[in-house]
């Protein structure tokens, strides 16, 4: 079938035909009419949506209604025309009308309508293309989730404002769902206000090692510079023993040399007058520097000043 379809080329573009309820339009229904216009190189795609009365007899209660459908399908990047309230079974009139060459659906056996398969008659006039299900989506398989999970829904929806009249849910699941909210409210405040404690935590820590790490790169360097100035060996000790060096040098000066000549008498100094204030007064000095003589072995400038004085004080007398 796939290289008749393959083989088959006309002037004009190839009309291809596929219908469903497309009930809550997902990828599912977008990948197969993706097949279905990529089976020829030149197609036209037409999309057939069934009615809200012929699906709720046939298949069964929709979420979306029939003009909600309408719409999804044809904001389809793939579809070329939608086919509104399309038959349940196609009959050769409607594929005459809308001159369709080729009608796509997956191979699946689709009993309804009381037949085992509304596609058996298709297959056998050789206009049936296959597509491929996509795995893991469908409708049935959205409303399960949310039958599922229901009460997560009821509730999600109670929380955005819509009314439990509005959700069908009756005055005490109401209470039960909006103290649920108001828990779960309460827990993310709890995890919110733990994941900031957490950070804070962590942010003093950090700056806590920081500021040990300085600590003790300043304390090395403060025992360094304080051992260096003032250790056995300092900065601080040389120049205290340099300053005591030059203070003792400078109190205790060198004494005078011991073989220094004795002052002589000038031979021009005249005697002075004789007067009673002047004997008097060498008579005092010579009895001085008897005594000194007496006391100490005199010096050469000692002995010199003694004669001096007693030849002075010869001459007075005379």
């Amino acid at each position: 079938m796939a290289q008749k379809v393959r083989l088959y080329q006309v002037d004009r573009p190839v009309r291809v035909y596929a219908d469903g309820i497309f009930d809550l339009f997902h990828s599912g229904h977008a990948r197969a009419l993706m097949q279905a216009k990529n089976l020829f190189p030149n197609s036209y795609l037409i999309v057939g949506v069934c009615s809200d009365e012929l699906t709720h007899k046939y298949k069964g209660f929709t979420v979306m209604t029939e003009e909600e459908r309408y719409e999804a399908l044809r904001h389809c990047r793939y579809v070329d025309e939608v086919v509104r309230d399309a038959p349940w079974t196609l009959t050769p009139d409607f594929l005459e009308q809308h001159k369709i060459d080729f009608v796509a659906h997956d191979d699946i056996p689709y009993s309804s309508a009381g037949t085992e398969d509304v596609y058996k008659h298709i297959k056998e006039a050789g206009m049936f293309v296959p597509t491929q299900r996509t795995e893991g989506i469908s409708t049935s398989d959205l409303i399960t989730r949310i039958v599922r999970d229901y009460d997560v829904y009821a509730r999600r929806n109670l929380q955005r404002g819509y009314t439990a009249k509005e959700l069908n849910v009756s005055y005490i699941n109401e209470k039960k769902y909006r103290l649920q909210n108001q828990v779960d409210r309460m827990k993310e405040k709890v995890r919110t206000v733990e994941e900031r404690s957490k950070h804070f935590v962590y942010r003093v820590e950090e700056k806590s090692a920081d500021l040990i790490q300085k600590w003790e790169e300043k304390s090395r360097e403060f025992i360094g510079n304080f051992l260096e100035l003032f250790g056995p060996d300092g900065t601080w000790k040389q120049m205290f023993q340099e300053r005591s060096g030059r203070m003792i040098q400078a109190l205790s000066p060198r004494g005078s040399p011991s073989n220094s000549p004795p002052r002589e008498l000038s031979p021009l100094r005249s005697p002075s007058p004789p007067s009673h204030w002047g004997h008097a007064h060498a008579h005092t000095h010579a009895h001085a520097h008897a005594h000194a003589r007496a006391s100490s072995p005199p010096s050469p400038k000692a002995a010199s000043a003694s004669i001096s004085s007693m030849s002075e004080g010869d001459d007075d007398e005379k």
